[in-house]
């Protein structure tokens, strides 16, 4: 039996956490080593803090521990710190938090990326502290945070200037693969935001790029999927996305062909057994159905299919059929175009929905 993994705890409760102790540095004077906080879930957790002051101002920090969860933000330091205002509580946004720059997200273009739950513990956790009548101004940064952020979604959802201040439950769940795809759902938001009702939704970065610089598709109609690309297809129809264009290496959406809408290689590799049928059903030889179960690589695979002589015809349709499990998926409640490349961006085979796409793009055969 492997160890059991260790939580961790979201940007929002270490915020909250040092807000509390910088709240009672200010206003009671009390250097605290630890707060104590109520999570959403009702469980109490205790956090180290640090905690600065001068004659007007007093800083917390608390470094963030994501638990066994591999977390870009793990080790960053949550900084805040408050100042005595006139009434009410002001939430500011410091160096490395990030800034709301396009609609379609919980938070208003313009404001600092504070999640609502995280306001509303940070607004709890200096609730008791926070004489009547008074008020109080509390600025987060996180130093680095700008840096760290391009590692996130950030810059595809329109947040600039750093990370953003998270967290639904307070806490981290080590290797949560329902948090990292709840994580990608903000995209479809912002894409429909931006006015778009067809969307690009691909695998991976090197899809996105290929998308974005060499064909000049929307930058804002991209949403990213990773190996998720039943949930986010799913997540389209929900949203009431009009159309969505599979857009990615064939190694990834010769799976969905296959009916695979999880792709990770570890879970759903079926790519050689999908190529072999799709070739016996088209004539191919024995020997040729035995080699396409053997290769390793779509690369090779191409080789072997056009030297049958098979060639486009036998992408496009594998293309179409990928379009053809998709709108199944989602009970015919979207339209879905495919586009399969190669791994220097060229198609290699793409269905009759998703030329049509392109051509309103401006993208013609």
């Amino acid at each position: 039996m492997g160890r059991e993994l260790r939580r961790g705890y979201t940007t929002g409760t270490c915020a909250a956490a040092a807000a509390r102790a910088a709240a009672l540095a200010l206003w009671q004077k009390q250097l605290v080593r630890e707060v104590t906080l109520t999570l959403p879930r009702g469980e109490k957790v205790t956090l180290p803090v640090t905690v600065h002051h001068g004659p007007d101002w007093a800083e917390a920090v608390v470094f963030k521990d994501a638990g066994d969860d591999p977390d870009v933000t793990h080790g960053a330091a949550i900084h805040v710190r408050a100042r005595k205002t006139g009434g009410g509580l002001t939430l500011r946004g410091g160096a490395g938090v990030g800034t709301v720059t396009r609609p379609g997200l919980a938070i208003p273009p313009g404001e600092p990326a504070i999640n609502p739950v995280p306001r509303q513990m940070i607004t709890a956790a200096v609730a008791d502290v926070t004489p009547p009548g008074q008020g109080l101004e509390l600025e987060i940064s996180i130093p680095g945070g700008e840096e760290l952020a391009r590692r996130t979604l950030n810059p595809r959802l329109g947040i600039e200037g750093g990370l953003s201040i998270l967290g639904t439950t307070g806490i981290v769940e080590p290797m949560s693969e329902e948090a990292y795809r709840t994580s990608l759902v903000p995209q479809i938001d912002v894409a429909l935001a931006a006015g778009w009702e067809t969307l690009i939704l691909t695998p991976g970065r090197l899809g996105q790029r290929q998308a974005e610089e060499r064909y000049h598709l929307p930058a804002t109609a991209i949403v990213l999927t990773s190996n998720f690309i039943g949930y986010m297809l799913e997540a389209c129809a929900e949203r009431g996305v009009k159309q969505v264009l599979l857009w990615g290496h064939g190694g990834k959406l010769i799976k969905v062909a296959g009916g695979i809408f999880y792709t990770h290689s570890r879970l759903a590799d079926a790519r050689q057994e999908i190529l072999a049928a799709w070739a016996a059903a088209r004539g191919a030889s024995r020997e040729v159905v035995r080699q396409l179960l053997e290769v390793t690589t779509v690369e090779v695979a191409r080789e072997i299919i056009d030297n049958q002589g098979l060639g486009r015809e036998f992408w496009d349709s594998l293309a179409a059929r990928a379009s053809q499990r998709s709108e199944t998926l989602v009970r015919g409640e979207l339209t879905v175009g495919t586009v399969m490349l190669n791994l220097q961006g060229e198609i290699i085979g793409w269905d009759g929905m998703a030329q049509q796409i392109l051509e309103a793009w401006g993208h013609g055969s």
